[in-house]
C-alpha cells in the first residue's frame, strides 16, 4: 500500500471506464439527476458494501450507514438523510439493513468496551435489555445474530416514528419501511417480514416480524438440542 493511495485511483479509473463502456454517457447523466428510489440504513462495516449488495450503480440508491444501524430521534446526522430523501428525493422505500455477526451488536450484548463507541452502542444495550428473555433462552451462539435481527426492528420502527416519515404518511405520500438482514456468511439479504406503508401498521407488522424472529430463533435452539442429543454423551 503505498503512502499517496496510489492505487486507489487506479482501481478507480478502472473502474469510472467500465461503468463508461457499458453505459455510455453515464456520468454525464448522473451529473444532471439524483432520483433514487431507496434509501438504505446500515452498519458501517466494510464487508457490507450497501451498492453492491443489490447491484445498483451510482445514483440508485441513497445511503446512511453508522455503526449498528441505529436510528435515534437525537440523531440529526440520520434525521437528516432520513428527510432529505424523503422530502427532495421522494424516495419510495426505507430499508434498515443488520448484519450477522456484527461487531457492534457483539459489543453491545456482551458488555465490551471499545471507547467512544460505547456511548452509541448503548441504544443497542437497549435493544438487548428489552428482549432479555428471549436472549437468556438461547445458547450463546445463537445469540448475537438474534440481536442483530432484533435491532433491525427496533431500528426500523424508530424510522416509522420519526416526525419527517409520520409527517409524510400524513400528506399520503408513499413511503415503505422495510427491515432486512445481510448474511456475511453467504452474502444473501433476508426479509424479517416487517415492512410498514402507513402509521396504523407500525406496531402490527412490528409484532409480526417480532414473532418470526422470536420462533426461527427458538426453532434453531430446538435443531441444536436435537443434534447434541443425536451425537449423545461426550460427543
Amino acid at each position: 500500500m503505498s503512502t499517496e493511495l496510489t492505487e486507489l485511483f487506479d482501481s478507480n479509473r478502472r473502474w469510472a471506464d467500465h461503468v463508461e463502456a457499458r453505459e455510455p454517457g453515464f456520468f454525464t447523466k448522473l451529473l444532471k439527476q439524483q432520483t433514487p428510489q431507496y434509501l438504505w440504513i446500515g452498519c458501517a462495516d466494510s464487508r457490507v458494501p450497501a451498492n453492491e449488495l443489490v447491484d445498483l450503480l451510482p445514483g440508485e440508491l441513497f445511503v446512511h450507514r453508522n455503526i449498528a444501524n441505529v436510528v435515534v430521534p437525537t440523531d440529526l446526522n440520520a434525521l437528516s438523510v432520513i428527510q432529505y430523501a424523503v422530502d427532495m428525493l421522494k424516495v419510495r422505500h426505507i430499508i434498515v439493513v443488520g448484519h450477522s455477526n456484527c461487531g457492534g451488536v457483539i459489543g453491545a450484548l456482551n458488555n465490551v468496551r471499545v471507547g467512544l463507541a460505547d456511548n452509541w452502542l448503548r441504544h443497542v444495550q437497549e435493544v438487548r435489555n428489552r428482549h432479555q428473555t428471549l436472549l437468556d433462552q438461547l445458547p450463546a451462539s445463537l445469540r448475537v445474530n438474534t440481536l442483530c435481527e432484533l435491532n433491525v426492528l427496533e431500528q426500523a420502527r424508530n424510522v416509522c416514528r420519526t416526525t419527517v416519515v409520520e409527517d409524510a404518511w400524513l400528506r399520503g405520500q408513499e413511503v415503505v419501511v422495510h427491515g432486512w438482514v445481510y448474511g456475511l456468511h453467504n452474502g444473501l439479504l433476508e426479509d424479517l417480514s416487517l415492512t410498514v406503508t402507513s402509521h396504523d401498521e407500525i406496531e402490527p407488522a412490528y409484532t409480526r416480524a417480532l414473532g418470526a424472529v422470536t420462533q426461527r430463533a427458538l426453532l434453531a435452539m430446538a435443531r441444536l438440542n436435537s443434534t447434541a442429543e443425536a451425537a449423545g454423551p461426550g460427543a
